[in-house]
């Protein structure tokens, strides 16, 4: 009898998970000489759902995104460049965030910025039930849309970047898009700045065509390095643009594509 037990307990260990069940913390190998990062089978797995990491057309093109759990009062400042410099930003946003900052969210939708959705409860989207993950995403975006009742909230950003097959489905039949990125640091320990100059580095270093930048606005070093990535990524002939953008060049046919690079 304990031989069966045994028997039946390995081969339960052994059984593989539904491809949905497995959970995945978003990763890569970081790209050298303005070339992406290598994110090995994560692409697959993202263009099945279509999800983005990056702009693939190779266009010198940069999307800035912001992460915004908690405000730390930097955001001020960084609306304030992104404004002055005319640079378009989507800002990922907590359940926490939209409650204790209403008049930022809504000045982030007055400049022309977009809002994302970043889990009302900040979860692990890989640990919850299809009903809890509808419920925590539909919260938040009813939320936004309380404030803004114009706004459009169709991008989403996984907490910590965990996902599975499952979140990334789930979002999809709520008609959001899943946004990773391609280029990021360690910038959300507070206390830990090191200055402006080395979140700038940073940056320059991991920089390629297509890059969709992850940063946080709880960083003072970030929102001191802001105005000088814009104005020397531009001297490097890069344009910023909108998820927006991004998610149009995706729908336009590749022969379309291909004519309006020729025009330039």
């Amino acid at each position: 009898m304990k031989k069966i037990v045994v028997m039946v307990m390995l081969f339960l260990l052994v059984i593989p998970m539904e491809a949905g069940a497995v959970s995945y913390g978003w990763g890569y190998k970081k790209g050298t000489n303005q070339q992406p990062p290598d994110v090995g089978k994560y692409k697959q797995i993202l263009e099945k759902h279509q999800s983005y990491y990056m702009d693939p057309s190779g266009d010198k093109h940069v999307y800035l995104t912001f992460d915004n759990g908690y405000e730390a009062g930097f955001t001020e400042q960084i609306l304030d460049v992104l404004q002055e410099k005319e640079v378009p930003a989507t800002f990922f946003l907590t359940g926490h965030y939209v409650n204790d900052q209403p008049e930022l969210v809504r000045r982030m939708l007055a400049d022309g910025h977009i809002v994302g959705n970043h889990s009302d409860g900040h979860l692990d989207f890989t640990e919850i039930s299809k009903e809890r993950f509808t419920k925590d995403v539909t919260d938040l975006t009813n939320k936004i849309k309380k404030l803004d009742d114009s706004a459009v909230v169709q991008y989403i950003r996984p907490p910590s970047g965990t996902f599975n097959e499952d979140s990334l489905s789930w979002a999809n039949e709520l008609g959001y898009t899943h946004i990773f990125w391609s280029l990021a640091f360690v910038d959300w320990n507070k206390g830990s700045e090191k200055g402006w100059k080395h979140a700038y580095e940073q940056v320059m270093n991991q920089i390629h065509p297509g890059a969709i930048i992850l940063m946080h606005t709880v960083s003072k070093d970030n929102a001191d390095a802001l105005e000088h990535l814009i104005e020397d990524l531009r001297e490097q002939g890069y344009q910023f643009k909108s998820l927006d953008d991004l998610m149009l060049k995706q729908m336009l046919p590749e022969e379309l594509i291909g004519f309006t690079k020729s025009a330039r």
